[in-house]
């Protein structure tokens, strides 16, 4: 399949400097952009983790709540 796309200067002489720069020509450069662009993202939920970490002091909640409550 054959697209023709109208860009401004600007645009081609980015996409063309991006290209050259990872060696690569502006054609394949544009088709893996549209591709990234076409593909479903996987949302990842930031608070998923929360609590599990071992890192902090997440993992000691219960030590950390008990001793609090124990003092007057």
């Amino acid at each position: 399949m054959s697209v023709t796309l109208n860009m401004p200067d600007e645009l081609v002489e980015r996409l063309q400097a991006a290209a050259t720069a990872r060696g690569i020509s502006a054609e394949e450069l544009a088709i893996e952009l549209l591709v990234e662009a076409a593909t479903p993202k996987r949302r990842h939920l930031a608070f998923a983790g929360i609590g599990a970490s071992r890192h902090g002091i997440s993992h000691r909640i219960e030590e950390l709540l008990a001793d609090g409550f124990g003092r007057d």
